[in-house]
């Protein structure tokens, strides 16, 4: 479902601002299946962005849209 009051550009800049930042993830992968990750965002691009999930592992990437829809849920690790 499409967030309110959001559009891709606010959440191009979202993520941009969070680059670097360690994140926690959630994507709906369907049918009842939700994948939980914790990791950085690594690169922002025009079209994707793309996430560290550790060291020998690939990076994820993710398009703009499936944060706006929903699919991907990014929240901010904050550390005290």
């Amino acid at each position: 479902m499409r967030k309110v009051n959001s559009n891709v550009s606010t959440v191009i800049e979202e993520i941009e601002r969070l680059k670097g930042a360690s994140i926690s993830m959630e994507i709906n992968k369907g049918r009842r299946k939700i994948e939980k990750y914790q990791g950085i965002i690594e690169n922002v691009y025009p079209s994707i962005f793309t996430v560290n999930i550790g060291e020998g592992k690939s990076p994820l990437s993710y398009s703009y849209t499936e944060v706006l829809c929903g699919d991907v849920v990014i929240n901010e690790i904050k550390i005290n």
